[in-house]
């Protein structure tokens, strides 16, 4: 028996390093073709030889990436603080607040939550072109102060965990709705807000669709997903250039959730299922 559970440990083992190897190596692949000569990237070689690190330095002569990259920070950060600004009360108040209508307004949510993105493009690209604001960064960034439906359900259903106890202790000290929610929810639900905001910044950050519906004329607005497609338009034969490129774009997304991964595993395990 105990040698049956040895076996079973070594193949489980086995198969994880296994699915370790195969996830890390398109990232090795990119790694190894962006330190290559232009001869190297489209020959056989898997090995630099030698290693051209100079090529991280003509991405940014041959393309505006530092603008392309201050054009996304930009659209994640503000987009980011405003899911979270949006997002905290409206959840607080349909997990915590008895109001008439609350199971409806929840139903809203999740109606809103089940709905693709695609179904309200047509209306809201009108909307946005008649305040002739198509081209510009604002179509990306206001509609996230106006509260985000996955959000929503994520920080309600954290925020049904949390002791009724410690609110009411709270009101019988004299506190407000809006005062127990900023000085005893969100410091409880410190997890789920930063799992929320770590959501958010990824979803923006990698986004492609809607920035290409809204800025894809205009050049000067372009984020990093534009940019990194019209990249490989222009030097598609350079694959030590566009995976150069492909590795900087990626690797602020692989920093952030290697220093948030602690708090995104809290904010999702956290997370009840309550109604």
């Amino acid at each position: 028996m105990r040698r049956r559970r040895l076996l079973l440990a070594v193949a489980q083992h086995s198969l994880l390093i296994v699915a370790a190897i195969a996830f890390l190596a398109p990232f090795v692949f990119i790694l190894l073709t962006s330190l290559m000569t232009t001869n190297q990237a489209l020959s056989a070689d898997l090995w630099p030889h030698p290693f051209r690190f100079r090529n991280f330095i003509d991405v940014f002569t041959t393309a505006p990436l530092w603008r392309w990259t201050l054009n996304t920070m930009l659209y994640s950060c503000l987009a980011t603080i405003g899911v979270l600004v949006s997002s905290v009360p409206v959840a607080y108040a349909l997990a915590r607040i008895r109001w008439r209508g609350r199971n409806l307004a929840f139903m809203i949510v999740l109606i809103a939550l089940m709905l693709p993105p695609q179904v309200s493009v047509v209306p809201l690209y009108v909307m946005w072109a008649k305040l002739h604001l198509v081209g510009t960064l604002w179509p990306l960034i206001i509609p996230n102060w106006f509260g985000d439906a996955f959000s929503i359900f994520l920080l309600r259903q954290f925020f049904l965990t949390i002791p009724e106890d410690y609110l009411d202790a709270a009101r019988v000290d004299g506190c407000g709705e809006l005062r127990i929610l900023f000085t005893v929810v969100t410091r409880l639900a410190k997890p789920a807000i930063a799992a929320v905001a770590l959501f958010s910044f990824l979803y923006t950050f990698n986004d492609f669709f809607l920035p290409l519906l809204y800025v894809g004329e205009n050049s000067d607005n372009w984020v990093l997903s534009i940019g990194l497609a019209q990249f490989r338009s222009l030097h598609q034969v350079q694959w030590n250039l566009t995976m150069a490129a492909t590795l900087l774009v990626m690797a602020p997304v692989i920093i952030l959730f290697f220093l948030a991964q602690r708090a995104f595993v809290e904010g999702v395990t956290l997370t009840g299922v309550k109604g």
